[in-house]
């Protein structure tokens, strides 16, 4: 569905921040990116969105190079980035101009029963916590069902509780049509809580060291025996890429029974 062919990026001023990076995205699949700064995570994200070039190699969405950004291309930033002069359920319905009045008043009705908002229609952002605002972002990047899903640290600077909630939140709406998802994280508990595979970069330049899969079902319990031993794994894989050690073999077709 999403392809990454030998993708590289050079700035013009000299730095190397993406090297070689090949990876094959599911459909359906959140693939969480971690690492340490500087090995390129949100370089890649800028990329997928078609708001940059690669200097080697391509990107592909349903076998179609990725060159502008696309409608069926969703993003959600580290910040809600809403429209202050829109109300919540303007802001949400704002990808929605091609529907009826009645239809976007019918998803938007969902869409903030999902995150948790009914009831908050025509409150104005400003009005709204930090945590409530990103909610409402999330349900408007879903409502317009894109194929892909970009998110970049979305829940950074909320507290641990709101984050769990939000969460929550983010795989209910994801649910109802299942969108491709690439996440940044600097949060290995959040890459467990979230995706189906995790991959640790690498810096200078940046790199896939390594590539774990989370034999998690959902919904995922974060005291289990279970969660914690794939987020010691996870950890264990990110401390070794800022050790500087050398990648592990990343997995392909033919590689496939040989991981472990």
């Amino acid at each position: 569905m999403l392809s990454f062919e030998t993708l590289s990026k050079t700035y013009a001023d000299g730095t190397h921040a993406l090297s070689a990076i090949t990876i094959d995205v599911a459909a359906g699949e959140i693939l969480a990116l971690v690492g340490g700064s500087g090995c390129g995570k949100t370089t890649l994200l800028r990329l997928i969105a078609g708001l940059d070039q690669p200097s080697a190699g391509r990107i592909l969405l349903d076998g179609e190079a990725i060159l502008e950004p696309r409608a069926d291309v969703g993003v959600i930033f580290q910040e809600p980035r809403l429209f202050p002069w829109l109300s919540v359920s303007e802001n949400v319905a704002f990808g929605l101009s091609h529907l009826s009045a009645f239809e976007r008043e019918g998803l938007v009705a969902n869409a903030l029963v999902r995150v948790g908002l009914a009831g908050y229609e025509k409150r104005w952002p400003r009005e709204l916590s930090g945590g409530q605002q990103q909610r409402v972002a999330i349900a408007r990047a879903l409502i317009t069902r894109p194929k892909l899903l970009l998110m970049d640290e979305p829940f950074s600077a909320l507290d641990a509780t709101t984050r769990a909630s939000l969460h929550g939140h983010l795989l209910a709406l994801w649910a109802e049509s299942r969108p491709t998802v690439v996440m940044v994280t600097h949060d290995v508990e959040e890459a467990v809580t979230l995706a189906d595979r995790i991959i640790v970069m690498q810096p200078k330049p940046g790199r896939i060291f390594d590539e774990l899969d989370n034999p998690l079902a959902r919904p995922r319990d974060r005291l289990s025996p279970s969660f914690e031993a794939t987020k010691r794994e996870a950890l264990r894989a990110l401390d070794r890429s800022l050790r500087d050690e050398e990648p592990r073999q990343h997995k392909t077709a033919e590689t496939a029974g040989m991981w472990w």
